[in-house]
């Protein structure tokens, strides 16, 4: 049994400009400029969502921030807003490839990222990229990036950037360049991209594409060493910072509001984003740490939530039938130790890759899946109110 043949994929992303309906109101999803919000910019979407918003803020697995339940009469005067911030982009094309994730502690490499952003803005030809077509420019460090999936990617090792490209079975590193080099080889890996197979995505070009765009960039690049990718989410006081993350990704503005002033308290001057939907404050401050826990945000990475992945669900939803996130809280006090993902349907928005245990929602019931993705095979049905019974060793009633 599956219930993916009701997936309807949007094949594209919201954003100022153009934004999304969903069963709340309009999605609104704002970008950072080179991964990070100014301690201004925190507050002020922090304000915007509360009053043009319903108050929620998601954080995305693009590092990206999300406002919620946006009217179609409130648009225009939030546009407005952000506009002022310098939040917003020139049209609604070069807002859709401004895709850029930076290390959320990757001050030496920002320059980079500034670099790479500043041409996909002016460079025309680059609108052409699809909707979903990102970079992460990436330092190595505690809480390193360059173990996500981006079709270009970039990793400092030493003084110099190591070049890869997505494929299939993940990054393939290709060849290092000089860090002031490397937006320009990331530039030439997009034209490059457009050559080969401009409608699709790096790790979907046959071998002879993927071939031409690497010959594209072999004679910018010098034979690089081995080196080990590591680094992920780290919570707590980490290396100089703080990290905290919101559950199942969801700030309400209260608490955005509450961290940016946290944070300024600390000395800091930016809430850095992350694809782990957690956010970075440089300043290693106890009292940051304790008001960020105290406000309902998660310092610490032995907490059950952080297992469980969660759309937003019903009623934000309009394709959900289930309450994901209210589930997926209890879920998290039967203490299971696998990797859990809740999802409203079989799209699977919260997480693509496979968990021990997938709930997926079917009007008003939840299907259980075990070690796949939301769009794996269904076992059987169950109700919310049963859903203990889905976890290994239970007793199936």
């Amino acid at each position: 049994m599956s219930l993916a043949a009701a997936i309807d994929v949007k094949g594209w992303c919201p954003g100022i400009l153009r934004p999304m309906q969903s069963g709340d109101g309009l999605i609104v999803r704002v970008r950072p400029r080179v991964g990070a919000f100014s301690l201004v910019e925190a507050r002020a979407l922090a304000d915007l969502a509360g009053r043009l918003g319903n108050g929620h803020i998601d954080l995305t697995r693009r590092a990206n921030l999300q406002m919620r339940g946006v009217t179609e009469g409130a648009l225009p005067a939030l546009q407005a807003a952000l506009d002022c911030l310098g939040l917003v982009d020139a049209d609604a094309g070069t807002e859709a490839v401004r895709n850029v994730m930076v290390a959320p502690l990757g001050s030496g490499v920002r320059p980079i990222a500034r670099a790479i952003e500043q041409s996909l803005t002016s460079d025309r030809r680059l609108r052409d990229l699809p909707p979903k077509f990102g970079l992460l420019v990436d330092e190595a460090g505690p809480v390193s990036i360059a173990g996500e999936r981006a079709d270009i990617c970039l990793h400092a090792v030493g003084r110099e950037i190591a070049i890869g490209l997505d494929t299939c079975d993940g990054t393939r590193w290709l060849g290092v360049c000089a860090a002031e080099a490397a937006a320009g080889v990331a530039v030439r890996a997009m034209h490059a991209f457009l050559d080969a197979a401009p409608r699709r995505r790096m790790r979907d070009l046959s071998d002879a594409d993927h071939a031409a765009v690497r010959a594209a960039l072999t004679p910018l690049l010098s034979a690089l060493s081995p080196f080990e990718v590591s680094g992920g989410r780290k919570l707590g006081l980490i290396a100089g910072a703080v990290g905290v993350a919101a559950p199942f990704g969801r700030l309400e503005a209260p608490q955005l509001r509450r961290l940016a002033d946290l944070a300024a308290d600390a000395g800091a001057r930016h809430l850095c984003l992350s694809p782990w939907r957690a956010i970075y404050v440089e300043a290693p401050s106890e009292a940051l740490l304790r008001g960020a826990r105290d406000a309902g945000l998660i310092v610490d990475e032995s907490d059950p939530i952080l297992r469980i992945e969660a759309c937003p669900g019903a009623p934000a939803c309009e394709r959900a039938t289930v309450d994901t996130r209210g589930d997926a809280r209890r879920l998290a006090t039967y203490g299971f130790t696998g990797s859990l993902h809740v999802s409203g349907c079989a799209k699977g928005c919260a997480r693509t890759e496979p968990s021990d245990l997938v709930l997926v929602g079917d009007r008003g019931r939840y299907g259980v899946v075990r070690n796949s993705t939301a769009r794996g095979p269904v076992e059987r049905l169950v109700d919310p109110d049963d859903l203990v019974s889905s976890f290994p060793g239970a007793a199936h009633g």
